[in-house]
């Protein structure tokens, strides 16, 4: 999936934002907007419904909503990790815990390399730097597909002279439009649960059980979890979890093969919201420069690339 090369192109917003410019798409009844700043997806609507959550202009992404994720995704504890016998140290993002979060580009304005009126693709660069002694491109292509689904593919490319270590990963939060969220339910195709430290980093797994089976379906209710769920149940190559509504209307998110894992964090201080629930695909779990889980290496001009998307599924009264 690559965005178009056509000489039409998406819509730019006009006014200063403090995600960058704001790239919109358009399809059929569906709209997407994606930023410049960490090529997030700032939202996604059909007909008119919102199904993920969104900010205001003068906002940045609440709770790293809708980012994208490189060269790792989640957290590295205590920022340091071992390359050839030799501590690395990264910058740590997350003070309360000690630990570097969610990559590189969270702060990084992306490149339109690509676009059309449904599609757009952006990159950025991670250059070589103290923790993270490698060069790797990340492009995020954003599609409105024909059947009016949003698809998403995030590649990561390594420009440098030796192997580099990665994560991939992104964070939505989904919705379904102004239904009140404790009245949802979701669903997660995963039978084991990794278990985290009070900095939520693994230290071992078991399987999904009280607040954290899914499996069936869990009302929101006053839920609050923050953890990765994995062994997850594949469908013709896909994972797909579901958030739905009393009226049968139901957003899903669905992730590819490559993406072995899934982070479900379900916060109650999100921006105007009494809870909101991200579901974020990912390949491979907090810790992973660690503990080697999930993790990958790139060879030099090697490139890997993973998949995802939302779809959605009116309700009888729509």
């Amino acid at each position: 999936m690559t965005a178009s090369s056509e000489q039409e192109t998406s819509a730019v917003s006009a006014r200063p934002c403090a995600t960058g410019k704001q790239y919109e798409l358009r399809r059929g009844d569906a709209v997407a907007v994606v930023t410049e700043l960490a090529a997030g997806l700032r939202s996604f609507s059909r007909d008119g419904v919102l199904l993920t959550e969104t900010y205001g202009d003068d906002d940045i992404a609440p709770g790293g909503s809708g980012i994208t994720l490189a060269p790792w995704a989640n957290r590295v504890e205590d920022g340091q990790w071992v390359l050839d016998g030799r501590k690395q140290q990264l910058d740590i993002t997350e003070v309360s815990r000690n630990n570097a979060s969610h990559g590189l580009l969270r702060n990084a304005g992306y490149t339109v390399v690509a676009e059309s009126p449904f599609a757009v693709a952006l990159e950025a660069v991670a250059f070589p730097q103290h923790g993270y002694p490698f060069l790797v491109r990340h492009r995020v292509d954003y599609q409105i597909s024909e059947d009016l689904g949003l698809r998403v593919r995030q590649t990561l490319t390594n420009d440098g002279a030796s192997a580099a270590p990665f994560v991939l990963g992104a964070h939505p939060y989904l919705r379904v439009g102004d239904a009140p969220v404790e009245e949802l339910r979701l669903t997660v195709a995963a039978d084991t649960r990794l278990v985290t430290d009070e900095r939520l980093i693994p230290r071992s797994s078991a399987p999904v059980d009280g607040d954290f089976d899914f499996r069936a379906g869990r009302p929101i209710a006053d839920l609050a979890v923050d953890v990765a769920l994995t062994n997850l149940r594949f469908e013709g190559g896909t994972a797909r979890h579901t958030l739905s509504a009393g009226d049968g209307s139901e957003v899903s998110l669905w992730q590819d093969h490559s993406c072995r894992y899934v982070h479900v964090f379900v916060s109650t201080v999100y921006p105007g919201r009494t809870r909101a629930v991200a579901v974020e695909p990912m390949t491979g779990p907090a810790n992973a420069f660690n503990s080697g889980d999930g993790l990958r290496w790139l060879g030099p001009e090697e490139s890997f690339s993973m998949e995802w998307g939302i779809d959605y599924t009116p309700g009888a009264a729509r």
